[in-house]
């Protein structure tokens, strides 16, 4: 099953570490063109690795990581570690404050087919390709990817509170959120985490397009290297795990807004609807979340001038006609793209992932507001799914609708970096050996 390894991590040199809040950015899929240019103001920001400016991205890459490492700017860890990674955040609506604990390792790479790593989305052949082609220029992985393994043991747990004692970076990210990083570097402790992950499948939670940009690689090289061994670099890449059974593993819904459909009128949706689904008037816009929450097959719907509830008549879902399991036509979200947008709106399943029509939102009062300013037609209030439900779809082998989960909090890219590179793979201490 599942092989991990320590890092040998590049990291920003001891001075430059000082301020590493400075240096620090978001994954590249949810910067903003504002976030993004106050990044770039600064030249050793990492933004300037994950989302690299111009149209040849991956060479201007492939020279700033160069550049920083013959200055000094970066340097390699002497001893390969575990990086434990805890991230400190609270949620709208509790005074709670959440602690997702995990660790920051290398994994083999392994195809969806050998059912090792397993996704619970589709990935686009462009965005793979782009990061296929980061990881070929710059030898290097920049941000983890996020995977979930199951412990319900927690035997881990313990040794990573022990590492936060004395953690080498602690800061506040863009989303308000304290992230802290420790490592462990003794040999036995990190036995202890290559055993524990050596019989289990990893779900991979965030990070779809970067890891099969690292499985795209591997396949070229390994086809093109008659040596090949299974043990050089390019066979790892660097993901951030999370145990399943914590109760701080949060799934963020994400809302659908749908906008430019042609000749729209809120009268003609209703009645559409009405042959699926079981409609009741809002009063109150801000309530939908509350009236929606643990009712099956229910979303909120936000017009111009009125919200409503809707939830499917139960009779209705033996009528979904896509070929899939029951684990997956039972998902809130498979409900909402058959009924709502493919029969009552008219868009063919196969064309929603590439059609405007549809847009994704993860702040609910972002999407009144672009209902109120015309900006969508209406929007779709969607609720969280449960991590058991994420399992569920992806031991069946099938994978979920687009945007169908985000799990909070995203992981920052800038405190830790993956050398693919054989020579920088290397280290004096191998679990393997």
């Amino acid at each position: 099953m599942a092989e991990i390894l320590p890092i040998r991590a590049w990291r920003y040199n001891s001075e430059i570490g000082k301020n590493i809040e400075e240096y620090i950015s978001p994954l590249f899929d949810v910067v903003s063109e504002k976030q993004r240019e106050a990044l770039y103001a600064n030249e050793l920001n990492s933004i300037h690795l994950s989302v690299p400016k111009g149209r040849n991205s991956a060479c201007t890459a492939e020279l700033t990581l160069q550049k920083w490492k013959e200055e000094n700017i970066i340097q390699q860890d002497i001893l390969p570690a575990i990086y434990v990674y805890y991230q400190h955040f609270s949620l709208p609506g509790s005074s709670k404050e959440y602690i997702r604990k995990g660790f920051i390792a290398n994994i083999r790479l392994h195809d969806w087919k050998e059912k090792v790593i397993l996704r619970h989305e589709n990935t686009m052949p462009h965005s793979v390709e782009d990061r296929k082609i980061i990881v070929e220029k710059t030898q290097i992985n920049i941000s983890p990817t996020h995977g979930l393994y199951t412990d319900k043991q927690h035997s881990i747990e313990a040794y990573m509170d022990e590492a936060m004692l004395n953690p080498i970076y602690e800061t506040e990210d863009y989303q308000g959120v304290r992230d802290v990083l420790a490592r462990i570097q003794d040999a036995e402790v990190i036995s202890q985490f290559t055993s524990l992950l050596s019989d289990k499948q990893i779900i991979l939670a965030d990070g779809h397009h970067r890891y099969e940009g690292s499985l795209s690689y591997m396949k070229e090289k390994k086809a093109n290297n008659p040596k090949h061994t299974g043990s050089e670099g390019y066979n790892f890449h660097m993901m951030y795990f999370t145990n399943t059974e914590s109760d701080d593993l949060r799934i963020l819904p994400t809302h659908r807004l749908m906008q430019g459909l042609e000749n729209f009128s809120e009268d003609a949706l209703l009645e559409k609807l009405a042959e699926d689904f079981h409609i009741k008037p809002v009063a109150n816009i801000s309530d939908i979340h509350e009236i929606i929450l643990g009712k099956k097959w229910a979303f909120g719907l936000i017009l111009e001038d009125n919200a409503y509830k809707i939830r499917l008549k139960e009779e209705k879902i033996t009528e979904i006609k896509w070929n899939f399991p029951s684990a997956v036509k039972e998902l809130d979200l498979t409900v909402l793209h058959y009924f709502v947008i493919e029969k009552a709106l008219g868009i063919p399943g196969h064309q929603q992932r590439s059609l405007k029509n549809v847009s994704f939102e993860r702040n609910f009062t972002e999407c009144v507001s672009k209902v109120l300013k015309k900006q969508a037609n209406f929007a779709i209030i969607t609720k969280d799914i449960p991590i058991d439900t994420v399992k569920e779809v992806c031991y069946s082998g099938y994978t979920m609708p687009q945007k169908s989960t985000y799990f909070y909090p995203k992981v920052i890219c800038g405190y830790i970096f993956s050398s693919i590179n054989d020579d920088e793979f290397e280290s004096p201490f191998d679990p393997r050996i």
